[in-house]
C-alpha cells in the first residue's frame, strides 16, 4: 500500500514544513489535511497516512489499531538502571565495551541500539538496519529530534545511524569480520502481553523468519559474536546452534554464536 503525507489536525508553519520535508525525502505525495480525519483520508486515497505533528511523525496504516511513532521506549529506564550501576542483559551477552562496533539488523524502535550506543560510547559505532521505509524514516527523525529527559539518553540516541535496507542485502555488502557484534531481534512468533507499546511496531513492521542465509551472513561479518533475542521457547536457538542464555521468569531469551 502506498503512503501519503499530511499534517496534524491543527497545522502550523512548522508542521507543514515537516510534512513537506518528509514528502520530499520519501518521494511521497503531500496532501493538505483540510480538517479531514485520518480514516477518511485513508479511504479517499486508499493509502497509509504519515502525519507530521508538532513534535513527531505518526504513521497510520489501515490494519493498525494505533499509530506508529518514535519513542525511546524501554531504552530510557534501561539506561537509568545502567547509570545506577545495574546490568543489562543485552550488554552482558554482547560483551560490548567502549569503542566497539554494533550492527543491529532489526532496528525497530531502536531501543537496543540506543543501549548499545551508550555502551560503545562516542569512539564506537552503532548502525541500525530497518527494511520498512516508513519506520526507518520515523525512527531516524525521532532519534535526532526527540527531547530526552537526561543527557546520556540524548547522546546515545544521536549516535545511532539508521540505514534503510533489507538486512540480508545489507549484510551481503559488508566485508568479513567488519562488526564486533551483529544483533538480530526478529519479531516474536508469539505475542508477549506485557509489551503493549510494541504492538504498533508488530502491526507495521516487516516480520520475517530467520534463515540459514541470514545467520551465515551475520556470522561472516562479525568479529566476535552474533547475538539473537527471541521468545524463550523459540526453535531458533536449537536450529541455528545458538548458546541460549536462560533468564528465569522472563519471556524472551538471548543466544549467541561466538568466533572467539
Amino acid at each position: 500500500m502506498k503512503t501519503i503525507v499530511t499534517t496534524g489536525g491543527r497545522p502550523n508553519g512548522e508542521s507543514r514544513a515537516l510534512a513537506e520535508m518528509a514528502a520530499q525525502s520519501l518521494q511521497y505525495e503531500y496532501i493538505d489535511r483540510k480538517k479531514r480525519s485520518i480514516k477518511r483520508m485513508q479511504n479517499e486515497y486508499d493509502s497509509a497516512v504519515l502525519v507530521a505533528g508538532h513534535h513527531r511523525f505518526e504513521l497510520y496504516r489501515k490494519e493498525m489499531e494505533k499509530p506508529f511513532f518514535f519513542h525511546p521506549n524501554s531504552a530510557a529506564f534501561r539506561l537509568k538502571r545502567l547509570l545506577k550501576g545495574e546490568s543489562d542483559p543485552l550488554l552482558e551477552v554482547s560483551q560490548l565495551k567502549a569503542g566497539d562496533s554494533f550492527l543491529d539488523c532489526t532496528l525497530g524502535l531502536a531501543s537496543d541500539s540506543i543501549i548499545a550506543s551508550f555502551a560503545v560510547g562516542e569512539e564506537g559505532r552503532v548502525v541500525g538496519v530497518e527494511g520498512d521505509v516508513d519506520i526507518a524514516f520515523i525512527v531516524k527523525e525521532g532519534l535526532k529530534k526527540f527531547l530526552a529527559s537526561f543527557e546520556e539518553l540524548q547522546k546515545a540516541m544521536a549516535h545511532v545511524i539508521v540505514k534503510q535496507k533489507d538486512a540480508i542485502t545489507f549484510l551481503k555488502n559488508e566485508p568479513d569480520n567488519h562488526w564486533d557484534v551483529v544483533y538480530i531481534d526478529p519479531m516474536f512468533n508469539a505475542p508477549i502481553d506485557e509489551s503493549a507499546n510494541f504492538t504498533p511496531l508488530r502491526e507495521v513492521g516487516l516480520q520475517g523468519q530467520l534463515t540459514g542465509e541470514w545467520i551465515e551472513e551475520a556470522y561472516r561479518v562479525c568479529r566476535r559474536r552474533v547475538v539473537i533475542k527471541d521468545h524463550f521457547d523459540s526453535p531458533v536457538f536449537h536450529a541455528f546452534q545458538f548458546k541460549q542464555v536462560i533468564r528465569p521468569n522472563t519471556k524472551f531469551h538471548f543466544g549467541y554464536l561466538s568466533k572467539r
